[in-house]
């Protein structure tokens, strides 16, 4: 059975899944162009393990003022899942990348292809049978970044675009198992175990790195590090795996389509990227590809907490708005 939860119900449920989805997606798009910016003074396994780290901290205050019971024994692998897919996978993977020479909006591009990887676990995982309208909106979203990519030069395989492409893979598993444990617990609740359970790597991990990279504080490094610790790793996936859960984790991931045009906003405001025309013609045809699939229904597996509920007795909310 989901526990309810006084941290997420008065705003965040208001707001319905897919804009919670959306206000995910927002937090989440700043996420490479603050990686750039902690690149720049930090070492990018600082960045990239050192931000779980961080977050656990809050995770664990957080999980503390609510006096939050552990999870359930069944429900620890699936948190280790979450944990390989957004805590480790996707930070490590694609902080390399960038390291390795990937500008902040080609990543913006290739990562870009994430919402269908996404419905694709969630049909291998989550148990949701999309239709053949939402496939053929979700391949067309594909093309259309993918074709962005070929424009741009991004279509070779180098180093970094497979970096990338397995970052992306182990964020649609990650959100994908991550929206299937919040419709048990809520959303926040399944990032913040999550960290938790990833501490006896992250902590020591991030202390050695801090003690043998000489990292560079300087304001901007500072800046970026501080966005993916706070945002990043914790406070998006708030709204992100709510919305999830809600909208259906197909349908909720293609809001995601609209995330690689704001990162390439973000990365021509704050790194001084170029955008052009063509920018602006992608952004329109994933806008085209959103709406479509918006409008194509997703038949869902029965939840898993009616399965649950006579397991575990309601989890009464401890905390006050």
């Amino acid at each position: 059975m989901r526990d309810k939860d006084s941290a997420t119900a008065p705003t965040l449920i208001a707001l319905g899944g897919l804009g919670l989805a959306a206000l995910g997606v927002l937090t989440f798009s700043l996420t490479l162009p603050s990686t750039v910016l902690g690149l720049e003074g930090l070492d990018p396994y600082l960045v990239s393990v050192g931000r779980s780290a961080a977050a656990t901290v809050l995770a664990v205050v957080a999980l503390l003022a609510v006096r939050a019971r552990p999870p359930r024994p069944r429900q620890w692998a699936g948190l280790a899942v979450v944990g390989a897919g957004v805590i480790f996978g996707f930070p490590v993977l694609s902080t390399l990348a960038l390291d390795h020479g990937a500008a902040s909006a080609h990543s913006a591009v290739v990562v870009g292809l994430l919402p269908v990887a996404t419905a694709v676990t969630a049909v291998l995982r989550g148990g949701e049978r999309p239709s053949p309208a939402f496939w053929l909106a979700s391949l067309a979203g594909a093309a259309c970044v993918t074709g962005f990519a070929v424009i741009r030069g991004a279509g070779h395989v180098t180093p970094a675009d497979l970096l990338l492409f397995g970052a992306l893979v182990a964020a649609a598993i990650g959100y994908a198992e991550g929206a299937r444990l919040t419709r048990e617990m809520p959303g926040w609740r399944v990032i913040s175990w999550s960290l938790v359970l990833t501490t006896p790597i992250t902590l020591p991990v991030t202390l050695w790195l801090l003690a043998t990279t000489d990292p560079h504080w300087t304001a901007r490094a500072t800046l970026g590090f501080g966005y993916v610790a706070l945002f990043s790793a914790y406070l998006g996936f708030f709204a992100w795996y709510e919305g999830l859960a809600r909208a259906g984790i197909a349908r909720g991931g293609q809001v995601q389509l609209i995330q690689p045009v704001l990162t390439l906003a973000w990365s021509g405001l704050l790194l001084g990227e170029h955008i052009d025309a063509l920018t602006v013609l992608a952004a329109l045809g994933v806008l085209v590809c959103v709406a479509l699939a918006q409008r194509t229904r997703v038949s869902r597996a029965p939840r898993a907490d009616q399965a649950d509920r006579a397991e575990r007795p309601r989890e009464a909310a401890v905390t006050r708005a």
